[in-house]
């Protein structure tokens, strides 16, 4: 493990630590496509884990809980709707999740969530997004 990610996570409390470390690990374990580094987001500093360039997941501790940003699902209403119904004692959000708890976040389910995510090519959404923008607006003129 990086030494700054391995600092991140020592910095956090001690019941925090081995979740942070776990979810860290199956991130990197499941998601070959992403590198990870320590980096401001939100106004607080986080694990960033970017594919191709662009942020697809982050891994944070805050005051009263952790998160989990996970970006393909914010795109994905179909692997948002399955991991809120799997993670039922989690908090969603569009793009995160918030626990409080390791038992919120079960590891077999973060590595299923991890896992379907690894196949969201966000780059390639984004690229099909903005071509698609420039053929409507050719096709207006």
């Amino acid at each position: 493990m990086d030494q700054k990610i391995k600092n991140y996570i020592l910095t956090q409390p001690a019941d925090r630590q081995s979740i942070l470390s776990d979810i860290h690990s199956i991130i990197l374990d499941k998601d070959k496509s992403v590198t990870s580094e320590i980096e401001p987001m939100m106004g607080k500093e986080m694990i960033i884990y970017k594919a191709n360039g662009m942020m697809k997941y982050g891994l944070a501790g805050v005051k009263n809980y952790m998160s989990l940003h996970v970006l393909p699902i914010y795109g994905s209403k179909t692997l948002f709707e399955k991991y809120k119904s799997l993670l039922t004692r989690a908090n969603f959000q569009k793009g995160c999740i918030n626990f409080d708890t390791a038992e919120k976040m079960p590891l077999d389910i973060v590595r299923q969530l991890i896992s379907d995510c690894s196949k969201v090519d966000l780059k390639k959404i984004r690229e099909d997004q903005l071509n698609e923008r420039k053929l409507r607006a050719k096709a207006k003129k």
